[in-house]
């Protein structure tokens, strides 16, 4: 097959969903996972009536065995995987840390840090193996500004996740480039997206008074970061953090 692979989790929503249409628009093959069913199926429906090919893998990114069923699934399908995006994550709600479980401390270290292991790991050999055959494959990892910030209340154990993935990817990005795979990293800041969703309307609102761009990010604003972060333009980006905030905050 020599249609190039797009591996990406948590995608049939917000910046996945755009993410997911941009890069069958520019002519990969979509392989995407999300646990909510419907809108994976809504969003699989879409890639197909626009003529791109496209399958959907449903389950917990959460789970070992589920992830590498997904990737084994997406080799069966394709032959190959050119790009890898770990973009499941989430907040899982807010908790001081003297009122914190251990079950939910661990449920938002594996929803962000975990999960991006597991799927790593599994496709590495397919992402070495590209990486060899042409020299530009790609593994991106998002990280958040929360991790430079500390997040807000109550959100610090998805800072402490964030912030393991930035610096676990920046080790990746020196052990994986000498088999042709470049590791980078984007740190979204407020991007309007059902990430928010469990946020009163008029409080997601009130964070652009802290935006020097006035306003928030759009999902298609960071696909069209991801597109060019695996593109040969990026081609001598290795382990780079980009970030994609309005000027909420700059490093």
């Amino acid at each position: 097959m020599n249609q190039k692979v797009l591996f990406i989790t948590g995608a049939a929503s917000g910046i996945g969903r755009c993410t997911c249409r941009l890069f069958g628009q520019n002519g990969y093959a979509i392989a995407f996972n999300d646990y909510n069913q419907e809108n994976g199926n809504a969003l699989l429906q879409e890639l197909k009536g626009a003529g791109v090919s496209a399958i959907y893998l449903p389950g917990d990114v959460t789970d070992e065995k589920t992830v590498n069923e997904m990737v084994a699934q997406c080799l069966e399908t394709y032959g190959r995987i050119d790009v890898v995006i770990n973009n499941a994550g989430g907040l899982g709600g807010r908790s001081k840390i003297d009122e914190m479980s251990t079950e939910f401390y661990n449920h938002v270290m594996d929803l962000n840090m975990t999960s991006a292991f597991y799927v790593t790991r599994a496709a590495v050999p397919a992402l070495k193996k590209a990486g060899a055959e042409h020299g530009n494959a790609s593994l991106i990892n998002i990280t958040s500004i929360a991790a430079y910030n500390g997040g807000g209340p109550g959100a610090s154990v998805y800072a402490a996740a964030k912030a393991a993935i930035l610096g676990w990817s920046k080790g990746l990005a020196k052990e994986l480039i000498s088999s042709g795979i470049r590791v980078n990293l984007i740190s979204p800041g407020t991007i309007d997206t059902p990430f928010h969703s469990a946020t009163a309307r008029e409080i997601v609102e009130s964070w652009k008074n802290q935006i020097p761009a006035g306003r928030l990010g759009q999902p298609e604003e960071v696909a069209n970061v991801l597109e060019f972060l695996v593109s040969k333009k990026a081609s001598y980006l290795v382990g780079e953090v980009v970030q994609i905030n309005g000027g909420q905050m700059m490093d």
